[in-house]
């Protein structure tokens, strides 16, 4: 499990938030790290460097203040701030990095050990992409989490990183398997085997399309042409 903590930092106050109770003013302006533990319990580290374990779900911390007095402790609110802004993952996730930018992605705990990607990196089924290469546009069928250099590309005596249009891209890619889109007006019985072969590229190689610049060109029609069709 990644228990990477998160830096001992103060947290920067809230403009105009109206926080009169001074836990809560404590709780952001004191230098903390949190530690997410699993199972929704997470460790401590306060301002005078005593480690305490805040248990988020049950509400309970085992500093003296609130073993005591039986109150909502600085730590439990840390550790709800720290959630709140992204700084550790909630109960129940996992920080782990991004297979291919290595960026922070919180994930279910029970699967933190699969290949994961960021939201920008991953490409979903369906997905449109394009070709950097060529301009062509194809359809996303998986991303497998294989690494480029690690898959053969079928009937060529090398691996997808080392096929000579993917010179460039990084090794360490993961892979993408797509289809070309089939033809329009293709009969059932025109089909062949090229038509659902799937292709592996680099990640790097396909980009998402662009949007319209002008938003008018996905709905609009234009007047002459209309009247011409009728």
């Amino acid at each position: 499990m990644n228990i990477t903590a998160s830096r001992k930092v103060s947290l920067a106050p809230l403009a105009d938030t109206g926080e009169t109770d001074p836990r809560s003013q404590r709780a952001r302006a004191e230098r903390m790290a949190v530690t997410p533990l699993g199972g929704g319990l997470y460790e401590v580290e306060s301002q005078s460097d005593h480690t305490y374990f805040a248990d988020l779900l049950g509400g309970r911390c085992t500093c003296p203040d609130h073993m005591m007095r039986g109150v909502r402790c600085k730590h439990l609110r840390r550790v709800a701030i720290e959630i709140n802004e992204g700084r550790v993952p909630p109960p129940g996730k996992e920080a782990v990095e991004c297979a291919r930018c290595e960026s922070t992605v919180f994930v279910d705990e029970q699967k933190a050990d699969a290949i994961h990607f960021c939201d920008h990196c991953e490409l979903h089924p369906g997905e449109v992409v394009i070709d950097r290469n060529t301009g062509d546009l194809m359809v996303v069928v998986s991303m497998p989490g294989y690494r480029a250099d690690s898959v053969d590309v079928p009937g060529k005596d090398c691996t997808v990183a080392e096929y000579p249009a993917n010179e460039g891209y990084p090794e360490s890619d993961p892979v993408v398997e797509v289809l070309y889109p089939i033809p329009a007006g293709l009969r059932p019985e025109q089909l062949n085997p090229s038509h659902v072969r799937r292709y592996s590229f680099p990640r790097s190689r396909l980009r998402r399309p662009e949007p319209p610049a002008d938003q008018s060109e996905l709905t609009d029609f234009r007047e002459a042409d209309f009247r011409e069709s009728n």
